[in-house]
């Protein structure tokens, strides 16, 4: 297996770095990394030169198709990933039809194997629910964000390409926890720096939380089995967001998020936050969407990812950690993006 061509979409993104790092440090040889041009190298910098880099874009087929030539393995992590109105529109249009032309010239290039990341997001959710797993059917709702529609619908382009013969299997990953980018970017960093900055609000649902690097080791183990045609919801662990937030300041030696979001603050909070935007220029942290999602309370049940393998779950509080760690090291440094390291490699 290292010595097959891999093709990663999204290399430089959170995900996509950490398994190109993961590839390359597990001994795999003809990895190729596919990146917009002018993308940042910063979490992949340490393995940059083991990895063959190509400039595409999923929206551009001449591209897409040099980028896939002699390829016998995808990993597709490009996304967009936004909650700002203003990106709705290419967001679904990269998410959906850029994840089409991904399985159509997998299926024209007799692909051995596809491994697309999806979202929980793309699962359907009912408030009522005890637990969601992977049966849980989509339901078309208001609850649903754009960010969430178009996973959706990417995630339905792939069912497709199934349908049509491609060897593929879908992972759901809950919200991936671990270093990356601090600022300026739609990720769980950012939840480290706003509560370093002097957060006091912490919302009141509950969601699902995995860490990066399990995600990216539950990729690999998933391309490597015999497994087709199924989606595997990743989560290590179900928590309120009031727990994560108290070990997140804990681990940055802040006070924690005094404040609940009562739903007339949550209210109030996205529209300032809108309001700023507007004045300022500068992306809101909250949106409508994160405002309410964030006050929804919803449970994953990861007992088929656990089933699928030998493969067991970081702890969430290690997770936040050793990520707490780097980001005061960073801290120091600017804010540098970083990357945790595998125990293992």
């Amino acid at each position: 297996m290292p010595s097959k061509k891999i093709l990663v979409t999204g290399a430089t993104g959170f995900i996509g770095a950490y398994l190109v790092r993961h590839l390359v440090g597990q001994g795999y040889t003809g990895v190729r990394g596919m990146k917009r041009k002018g993308s940042s190298m910063a979490l992949v910098k340490e393995v940059a030169d083991a990895v063959e880099w190509v400039d595409a874009d999923l929206l551009d087929l001449f591209s897409l198709e040099d980028a896939m030539q002699g390829v016998q393995q995808v990993y597709h992590c490009a996304a967009i990933v936004s909650f700002n109105e203003k990106e709705n529109h290419n967001m679904l249009k990269i998410n959906q039809e850029g994840t089409a032309n991904v399985v159509n010239l997998a299926l024209d290039f007799g692909i051995e194997k596809l491994v697309h990341v999806s979202s929980i997001a793309a699962i359907g959710r009912k408030p009522n629910d005890a637990l969601i797993d992977e049966r849980t059917a989509w339901q078309d709702a208001s609850r649903n964000s754009p960010y969430g529609i178009s996973k959706h619908l990417a995630e339905m382009e792939v069912w497709r390409g199934i349908a049509e013969g491609l060897n593929a299997a879908i992972v759901n990953p809950a919200n991936v926890l671990g270093s990356g980018f601090w600022q300026g970017r739609t990720s769980t960093g950012q939840i480290f720096h706003n509560i370093w900055k002097g957060l006091r609000f912490w919302p009141r649902g509950a969601s699902g939380f995995v860490d990066v690097r399990d995600v990216v080791r539950f990729m690999v183990l998933l391309m490597e089995s015999n497994i087709s045609g199924e989606r595997f919801i990743l989560s290590g662990e179900n928590l309120p967001y009031k727990e994560l937030f108290d070990e997140i300041s804990a681990s940055i030696r802040v006070k924690p998020p005094s404040i609940s979001v009562s739903p007339f603050i949550r209210e109030v909070a996205w529209r300032v936050a809108w309001l700023a935007s507007k004045i300022t220029g500068k992306p809101a942290f909250i949106t409508k969407q994160t405002a309410r999602s964030s006050a929804c309370t919803f449970y994953y049940d990861n007992q088929k990812s656990l089933g699928a393998f030998p493969f067991q779950y970081m702890p969430i509080s290690q997770t936040v950690k050793e990520t707490g760690a780097q980001f005061l090291v960073s801290a120091k440094e600017g804010f540098r993006p970083a990357a945790l390291p595998f125990s293992n490699e």
